[in-house]
């Protein structure tokens, strides 16, 4: 494991929980806002896309060289999904 100490396995994991749930989230509801088709389907298919981008966000939380650049790296995805959105519902 890279001598990783307790705590950065600690912060890798809430970061693959929670940042991963959040970029998940945020980059569902982008994709279901762009697909043209219906809203159920959108949704529906949105949310089936979702399953795969959470489990490589997990697993990028700990294949990531350092807490600092997976943080970095979140931030940007998170920020150019909220862009994408706004830019969505305009």
């Amino acid at each position: 494991m890279r001598g990783w100490s307790g705590r950065e396995i600690g912060a890798r994991g809430a970061v693959a929980l929670v940042g991963g749930y959040g970029i998940t989230a945020l980059w569902c509801a982008v994709v279901a806002r762009l697909l043209p088709m219906s809203r159920v389907d959108a949704t529906l298919t949105a949310t089936m896309l979702s399953f795969p981008l959470y489990a490589g966000a997990a697993i990028w939380a700990f294949a990531a060289r350092s807490l600092t650049r997976l943080c970095a790296t979140g931030a940007l995805v998170g920020l150019l999904g909220l862009l994408v959105f706004v830019g969505a519902s305009l």
